[in-house]
């Protein structure tokens, strides 16, 4: 089926995406991986390319720090300049809103529930890219970034402690990473994200070996 969404509206969102900065994490390259994961998933769950390819393309076109105290407002904000933007250059009328709840609605820290399956699908393809190789490198670019250690020498795997990854990096993994494949919302997500993880408990293996724990 046909849908809108053509090239000249993805260099537009293209374009609009780079212009919003990086963060480190979030950049233009998060942004087309994204697109693309959408792109695959909506196509296996059956979900509207019309809402879902503008929304996987603008769902971080605000960018806030997440150690910023109105990081939790991004994905709102987001929603609300992508819908604005659209808007301004002609986009069918009838798609802003399932996009504007689409954005809003990806985020984590929002904690928006997903109304719609083009929502659920930009949700997925998002928390795809905190998992597998790209995921593992972002924690760890991220880590080092912010001053974390990358593990606690002590006890890496915080058998006998708080897990904090506020200070060492390998903690995240089972604060949030982890975690991830049980939070997709679409079956080809949750299959993507446990083929992910698997890899990444592979690399925690690995390290452990390493050090001889």
């Amino acid at each position: 089926m046909t849908h809108p969404f053509d090239a000249t509206w993805q260099q537009r969102c293209r374009d609009w995406a780079a212009a919003a900065g990086s963060d480190g994490a979030h950049d233009l390259s998060h942004i087309e991986r994204v697109v693309v994961a959408a792109k695959q998933l909506a196509e296996a769950e059956g979900a509207d390319l019309a809402v879902v390819l503008p929304a996987a393309w603008l769902h971080d076109v605000v960018l806030i720090d997440k150690r910023d105290p109105r990081r939790q407002q991004a994905s709102q904000l987001s929603a609300d300049k992508a819908v604005a933007l659209l808007a301004e250059h002609g986009y069918p009328q009838q798609h802003l809103d399932a996009i504007h709840h689409a954005v809003a609605a990806h985020s984590w820290s929002a904690g928006i529930p997903c109304q719609s399956l083009e929502a659920q699908v930009v949700q997925d393809a998002d928390r795809l890219d905190a998992l597998g190789a790209i995921g593992l490198s972002r924690c760890l670019m991220l880590g080092g970034q912010w001053g974390r250690d990358l593990y606690d020498v002590a006890d890496p795997l915080a058998t006998q402690r708080e897990l904090d990854d506020n200070q060492f990096n390998l903690d995240h993994f089972f604060i949030k990473l982890k975690k991830l494949p049980h939070t997709m919302s679409t079956p080809s997500g949750k299959a993507e994200g446990e083929r992910r993880w698997a890899f990444m408990q592979q690399y925690v293996d690995q390290l452990m070996h390493e050090l001889g724990k």
